[in-house]
Protein backbone atom coordinates (compact mmCIF):
# COMPACT_ATOMS: atom_id res chain seq x y z
CA UNK A 1 0.00 0.00 0.00
CA UNK A 2 1.39 3.52 -0.78
CA UNK A 3 1.44 6.05 1.50
CA UNK A 4 -1.14 7.79 0.63
CA UNK A 5 -2.82 4.76 0.79
CA UNK A 6 -2.41 3.87 3.88
CA UNK A 7 -3.08 7.20 5.42
CA UNK A 8 -6.23 7.01 3.55
CA UNK A 9 -6.82 3.73 5.42
CA UNK A 10 -6.05 5.41 8.99
CA UNK A 11 -8.19 8.66 7.98
CA UNK A 12 -10.99 6.40 7.48
CA UNK A 13 -10.78 4.25 10.38
CA UNK A 14 -10.48 6.99 12.44
CA UNK A 15 -13.17 8.51 10.85
CA UNK A 16 -15.69 5.91 11.26
CA UNK A 17 -15.10 5.92 14.75
CA UNK A 18 -16.03 9.60 15.65
CA UNK A 19 -18.75 8.75 13.04
CA UNK A 20 -19.80 6.35 15.54
CA UNK A 21 -19.28 8.20 18.83
CA UNK A 22 -21.38 11.23 16.91
CA UNK A 23 -24.27 8.69 16.20
CA UNK A 24 -24.55 6.69 19.32
CA UNK A 25 -24.07 10.39 21.36
CA UNK A 26 -27.22 11.43 19.47
CA UNK A 27 -29.34 8.55 19.67
CA UNK A 28 -28.18 8.75 23.67
CA UNK A 29 -30.00 11.90 23.37
CA UNK A 30 -32.88 11.32 21.44
CA UNK A 31 -31.64 13.34 18.48
CA UNK A 32 -31.56 12.63 14.91
CA UNK A 33 -28.27 12.04 13.14
CA UNK A 34 -28.59 14.82 11.30
CA UNK A 35 -29.11 17.81 13.44
CA UNK A 36 -25.27 17.25 14.24
CA UNK A 37 -23.28 18.45 11.92
CA UNK A 38 -19.11 16.84 12.15
CA UNK A 39 -16.52 19.72 11.86
CA UNK A 40 -12.72 18.28 11.02
CA UNK A 41 -10.54 20.76 12.35
CA UNK A 42 -7.48 20.12 9.85
CA UNK A 43 -4.52 22.61 11.77
CA UNK A 44 -1.48 21.41 11.23
CA UNK A 45 -2.14 18.44 8.66
CA UNK A 46 -1.77 19.49 4.80
CA UNK A 47 -4.48 19.38 2.33
CA UNK A 48 -3.63 16.68 1.24
CA UNK A 49 -5.37 14.90 4.09
CA UNK A 50 -7.82 17.33 3.60
CA UNK A 51 -8.24 15.73 0.49
CA UNK A 52 -8.31 12.42 1.85
CA UNK A 53 -11.28 13.45 4.05
CA UNK A 54 -13.04 14.64 1.14
CA UNK A 55 -12.75 12.00 -0.64
CA UNK A 56 -14.18 9.73 2.08
CA UNK A 57 -18.05 12.56 2.62
CA UNK A 58 -16.12 15.10 4.86
CA UNK A 59 -17.25 18.85 3.74
CA UNK A 60 -16.79 20.98 6.55
CA UNK A 61 -13.27 21.57 7.57
CA UNK A 62 -11.91 24.03 10.36
CA UNK A 63 -8.61 25.98 10.52
CA UNK A 64 -7.26 28.35 13.56
CA UNK A 65 -4.74 30.54 11.58
CA UNK A 66 -5.31 32.39 8.83
CA UNK A 67 -2.32 31.83 6.97
CA UNK A 68 -2.48 28.31 6.94
CA UNK A 69 -6.27 28.15 6.24
CA UNK A 70 -5.63 30.36 3.24
CA UNK A 71 -3.21 28.30 1.33
CA UNK A 72 -5.03 25.26 2.25
CA UNK A 73 -8.20 26.76 1.24
CA UNK A 74 -6.21 27.29 -2.40
CA UNK A 75 -4.93 24.29 -2.62
CA UNK A 76 -8.62 22.70 -2.06
CA UNK A 77 -10.16 25.39 -4.38
CA UNK A 78 -11.68 22.89 -6.95
CA UNK A 79 -12.98 20.74 -4.07
CA UNK A 80 -16.85 21.92 -3.07
CA UNK A 81 -15.98 22.73 0.78
CA UNK A 82 -17.32 24.83 3.69
CA UNK A 83 -14.30 26.23 5.33
CA UNK A 84 -14.94 27.34 9.58
CA UNK A 85 -12.46 29.70 11.00
CA UNK A 86 -12.19 29.25 14.45
CA UNK A 87 -9.35 30.64 15.60
CA UNK A 88 -8.72 34.10 17.72
CA UNK A 89 -8.94 36.57 14.89
CA UNK A 90 -6.92 40.03 14.82
CA UNK A 91 -8.75 42.85 12.78
CA UNK A 92 -5.96 42.86 10.10
CA UNK A 93 -6.28 39.40 9.09
CA UNK A 94 -10.50 40.05 8.06
CA UNK A 95 -9.18 40.82 4.63
CA UNK A 96 -7.62 37.46 4.12
CA UNK A 97 -10.04 35.64 6.21
CA UNK A 98 -12.95 36.47 4.46
CA UNK A 99 -11.10 35.37 1.20
CA UNK A 100 -12.59 31.39 2.14
CA UNK A 101 -14.02 31.39 5.30
CA UNK A 102 -17.44 30.69 5.49
CA UNK A 103 -18.23 30.78 8.93
CA UNK A 104 -16.08 32.87 11.51
CA UNK A 105 -16.79 30.92 15.01
CA UNK A 106 -15.01 33.71 16.81
CA UNK A 107 -16.75 36.64 16.96
CA UNK A 108 -16.00 38.33 20.69
CA UNK A 109 -15.41 42.50 19.93
CA UNK A 110 -17.81 45.05 18.29
CA UNK A 111 -13.99 46.01 16.93
CA UNK A 112 -13.55 42.74 15.08
CA UNK A 113 -17.14 42.95 13.78
CA UNK A 114 -16.87 46.26 12.01
CA UNK A 115 -13.68 44.91 10.11
CA UNK A 116 -15.42 41.91 9.53
CA UNK A 117 -18.23 43.71 7.84
CA UNK A 118 -15.63 46.39 5.80
CA UNK A 119 -14.30 43.71 4.37
CA UNK A 120 -16.91 41.32 3.05
CA UNK A 121 -18.51 44.53 1.74
CA UNK A 122 -14.80 45.55 0.28
CA UNK A 123 -15.43 42.37 -1.77
CA UNK A 124 -18.61 42.10 -2.64
CA UNK A 125 -19.07 38.65 -1.76
CA UNK A 126 -22.49 36.89 -0.16
CA UNK A 127 -22.78 37.39 3.62
CA UNK A 128 -20.67 36.16 6.31
CA UNK A 129 -22.14 33.51 8.47
CA UNK A 130 -20.65 34.49 12.65
CA UNK A 131 -21.19 33.12 15.43
CA UNK A 132 -20.19 34.54 18.88
CA UNK A 133 -17.43 32.97 20.96
CA UNK A 134 -18.59 33.10 24.81
CA UNK A 135 -16.42 32.75 27.07
CA UNK A 136 -17.87 30.88 29.57
CA UNK A 137 -15.11 31.60 31.82
CA UNK A 138 -16.13 34.76 32.61
CA UNK A 139 -19.48 33.89 33.76
CA UNK A 140 -21.01 35.91 36.86
CA UNK A 141 -17.61 38.08 36.97
CA UNK A 142 -15.01 35.42 36.72
CA UNK A 143 -11.53 35.72 35.43
CA UNK A 144 -10.12 37.11 31.76
CA UNK A 145 -9.74 33.69 30.66
CA UNK A 146 -9.49 32.89 27.01
CA UNK A 147 -11.12 35.04 24.03
CA UNK A 148 -14.68 35.23 24.04
CA UNK A 149 -17.33 37.44 24.79
CA UNK A 150 -18.92 37.01 28.54
CA UNK A 151 -22.50 35.49 28.57
CA UNK A 152 -23.95 38.95 29.54
CA UNK A 153 -22.26 41.04 26.75
CA UNK A 154 -23.63 38.47 23.95
CA UNK A 155 -26.80 40.57 23.50
CA UNK A 156 -25.04 43.79 22.85
CA UNK A 157 -22.58 41.97 20.45
CA UNK A 158 -25.41 39.75 18.27
CA UNK A 159 -26.88 43.16 18.06
CA UNK A 160 -24.10 44.68 16.43
CA UNK A 161 -23.41 41.42 13.95
CA UNK A 162 -27.31 41.15 13.11
CA UNK A 163 -26.98 45.35 12.17
CA UNK A 164 -23.85 44.77 9.98
CA UNK A 165 -23.64 44.76 6.44
CA UNK A 166 -22.73 41.45 4.77
CA UNK A 167 -22.72 39.84 7.89
CA UNK A 168 -25.29 37.29 8.81
CA UNK A 169 -25.63 36.56 12.64
CA UNK A 170 -25.65 32.55 12.38
CA UNK A 171 -24.97 31.26 16.64
CA UNK A 172 -22.76 30.97 19.19
CA UNK A 173 -19.50 28.88 20.21
CA UNK A 174 -17.53 27.71 22.98
CA UNK A 175 -14.75 25.79 24.12
CA UNK A 176 -15.17 23.80 27.43
CA UNK A 177 -13.61 26.54 30.04
CA UNK A 178 -10.23 25.49 32.08
CA UNK A 179 -11.57 28.24 34.58
CA UNK A 180 -14.40 29.22 36.18
CA UNK A 181 -17.79 27.79 37.39
CA UNK A 182 -18.04 25.32 34.54
CA UNK A 183 -14.13 24.22 34.55
CA UNK A 184 -13.71 20.62 34.36
CA UNK A 185 -17.29 20.76 34.00
CA UNK A 186 -18.01 20.31 29.93
CA UNK A 187 -21.51 19.14 30.69
CA UNK A 188 -22.52 21.84 32.44
CA UNK A 189 -20.80 24.20 30.53
CA UNK A 190 -22.89 23.57 27.13
CA UNK A 191 -25.76 23.63 28.79
CA UNK A 192 -24.91 27.07 29.85
CA UNK A 193 -24.13 27.73 26.46
CA UNK A 194 -27.78 26.13 25.52
CA UNK A 195 -29.52 28.36 28.26
CA UNK A 196 -27.79 31.80 25.91
CA UNK A 197 -28.43 30.29 22.98
CA UNK A 198 -32.32 30.26 23.82
CA UNK A 199 -32.44 33.35 24.92
CA UNK A 200 -30.51 35.07 22.12
CA UNK A 201 -33.29 33.25 19.46
CA UNK A 202 -35.90 35.51 21.23
CA UNK A 203 -34.78 38.03 19.15
CA UNK A 204 -32.39 36.66 16.63
CA UNK A 205 -34.73 33.45 15.83
CA UNK A 206 -32.37 32.61 13.08
CA UNK A 207 -29.32 32.23 14.83
CA UNK A 208 -29.47 28.35 15.07
CA UNK A 209 -26.02 27.26 15.67
CA UNK A 210 -24.63 26.27 18.44
CA UNK A 211 -20.30 25.11 18.14
CA UNK A 212 -19.61 23.18 20.72
CA UNK A 213 -17.56 19.93 21.63
CA UNK A 214 -14.50 18.56 20.51
CA UNK A 215 -12.94 15.01 20.00
CA UNK A 216 -12.19 14.73 24.05
CA UNK A 217 -15.95 16.26 24.76
CA UNK A 218 -18.31 15.76 21.74
CA UNK A 219 -20.63 13.37 23.81
CA UNK A 220 -21.19 16.34 26.30
CA UNK A 221 -21.79 18.58 24.02
CA UNK A 222 -24.70 16.65 21.49
CA UNK A 223 -26.15 15.52 24.51
CA UNK A 224 -26.56 19.12 25.56
CA UNK A 225 -27.86 20.27 22.03
CA UNK A 226 -24.62 21.69 19.97
CA UNK A 227 -25.27 21.37 16.04
CA UNK A 228 -21.57 22.13 15.21
CA UNK A 229 -18.71 19.55 17.07
CA UNK A 230 -15.22 20.59 15.96
CA UNK A 231 -13.09 17.87 16.02
CA UNK A 232 -9.53 17.06 15.16
CA UNK A 233 -7.27 14.57 16.81
CA UNK A 234 -10.02 12.43 16.97
CA UNK A 235 -9.73 12.36 13.17
CA UNK A 236 -6.18 13.04 12.12
CA UNK A 237 -4.36 11.82 14.89
CA UNK A 238 -2.28 13.60 17.62
CA UNK A 239 -0.74 16.83 16.42
CA UNK A 240 2.94 16.82 15.60
CA UNK A 241 4.68 19.33 18.35
CA UNK A 242 4.81 22.91 16.76
CA UNK A 243 8.45 24.29 17.50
Amino acid sequence: MTDSGAREAELATNLARVEQRVTRACAAAGRARSEVTLVVVSKTYPAEDVRLLAGLGVREFAENRDQEAAEKAAACADLTLRWHFVGQLQTNKTRSVVEYADYVHSVDRIKLVDALSAAVRRRSRPSLNCLIQVALEKDSGWGEGRGGAAPEGVGELAAAVAEAPGLRLAGLMTVAPLSGPYANSPSAAFARLIEISRDLRVTAPAATMVSAGMSADLEEAIGAGATHVRVGSAVLGVRPTLG
